[in-house]
């Protein structure tokens, strides 16, 4: 599993962060106020199956800054400054799919999600956590 996901140039990660992250401050990192904030993205913990080895993120906040796909006016921008974990469990850049609810996503939807949350923590620092969040676990 790990081959799939290994970025294709190195990627040296900063520590990770455990600062609470309130749901204001991050929906103000969505790369839209002059100049352009941080982009952040946060994703819950989903642990199905067979990854129940992997490391649960908790409602880890990833910093996706200067990565293209994530600005305003490009296909993920969707996800910037919210938590888009159910979107990403259903591989859906559909405005009302971005949420943290994802509990009640298909086992194969869940298995989406933890390959996302293993594809962004190879590849985006850890900022910090959302502040108060419910749906861990």
């Amino acid at each position: 599993m790990s081959g799939k996901f290994e970025p294709k140039a190195p990627v040296n990660l900063d520590p990770p962060k455990d600062d609470p992250i309130s749901l204001e401050e991050l929906a103000k990192a969505n790369g839209k106020v002059d100049p352009p904030s941080l982009l952040f993205i946060a994703l819950l913990k989903c642990l199905v199956g067979r990854h129940s080895n992997m490391v649960p993120t908790q409602g880890k906040v990833y910093d996706v800054t200067g990565k293209t796909a994530y600005e305003p006016g490009n296909s993920y921008h969707v996800f910037a400054g919210k938590d888009a974990s159910r979107a990403l469990g259903k591989s859906s850049v559909k405005p009302e799919d971005v949420s943290a609810d994802w509990q009640d996503l298909s086992d194969s939807e869940k298995k989406v999600l933890d390959d996302w949350v293993t594809f962004f923590s190879k590849r985006y620092n850890i900022v910090g956590r959302v502040e108060g969040a419910t749906n861990t676990d």
